[in-house]
């Protein structure tokens, strides 16, 4: 089976479609939420500065919370701070680092501890992924998809919930994974650390119960934002048929269901996977790097 090559301008190229809710409107998108319902709250969130943790970030910050975000790149976490400010006037905590690092994770989330002296709700937004078929996938690959997606999420609840134990506060998780249940070809590696973050977040939401620790995860279909600039042309052109409502959702969306469920409307939910797809798990595959042409058939999604 082989991988469709890529049809598009390179990413330098202005002529490049640009990708995701315009960023200058995140400050003025109307919201469901009234604009108290996280004062006083603190929520750290990872992979914070593009795509549904910027949205998120802006979003909490709007809704009254204190904000902590970190990432990979500086300059994205930076522009994500100019925003809240632009918006809010709030300024936020930022930290550059991966969350592959675990002494990084426990720094972390020690140091937005202090900051704002505690933390309400963590946000594992974090992650990777590259489209390939899967007999293709080198050791190395295979490797840091699994250490981002499994493993630096598991880092970041540990510490967080370390937290929480030790002060006697409650806690709150919200944990953003992949739409696993029909499997993703040419992501198999994503699927396979998406799935154990969900069941390590259903068995956590009992163990973590009697410290007062909430686990959900949710899991976004087709979200458009910037990441799609990584697929190639004959994968977007496809992509919204593969829910039966045929579009595309956007980071807005994402960011509203997590922070419905770190308010206090979701206090009874947990253990739970929220799925937002448009009904895609009924209906469609999403194929990442193009459909091959065997699956190629009148009436296939």
């Amino acid at each position: 089976m082989t991988t469709p090559k890529a049809d598009r301008p390179a990413i330098q190229d202005p002529s490049r479609p640009k990708r995701g809710l315009d960023e200058e409107l995140l400050g003025k998108r109307e919201t469901v939420f009234r604009s108290d319902m996280l004062e006083g709250k603190t929520l750290l969130i990872s992979g914070g500065g593009s795509g549904m943790g910027k949205a998120t970030a802006i979003l909490a910050s709007r809704l009254g919370a204190n904000v902590a975000i970190c990432g990979r790149t500086q300059s994205k976490l930076e522009r994500t701070q100019e925003l809240i400010k632009e918006f809010t006037g709030k300024d936020i905590f930022i930290r550059e680092m991966t969350i592959r690092d675990p002494e990084a994770v426990e720094q972390l989330v020690g140091d937005v501890w202090d900051h704002f002296g505690g933390i309400d709700t963590l946000v594992n937004n974090a992650g990777g992924n590259y489209s390939q078929d899967a007999i293709d996938f080198s050791r190395k690959g295979w490797m840091t998809i699994i250490d981002i997606n499994l493993n630096g999420t598991w880092w970041m609840m540990q510490e967080a919930a370390k937290r929480w134990r030790d002060s006697g506060k409650p806690g709150n998780i919200v944990n953003v994974v992949t739409n696993v249940e029909r499997g993703m070809p040419q992501a198999a590696h994503n699927c396979a650390a998406r799935a154990g973050v969900i069941y390590l977040s259903k068995t956590l939401a009992t163990e973590w119960a009697p410290h007062k620790i909430r686990i959900n995860c949710v899991g976004p279909g087709v979200i458009e934002t910037e990441g799609f600039n990584v697929y190639p042309e004959e994968a977007l052109q496809r992509f919204h048929n593969a829910n039966p409502m045929k579009m595309r959702g956007n980071a807005w969306d994402i960011a509203e269901q997590v922070l419905y469920l770190s308010s206090p409307a979701g206090r009874f939910i947990n253990g739970d996977l929220i799925i937002i797809d448009g009904g895609q798990a009924q209906w469609g595959t999403v194929w990442p790097a193009g459909m091959p042409d065997y699956f190629k058939e009148d009436g296939a999604a």
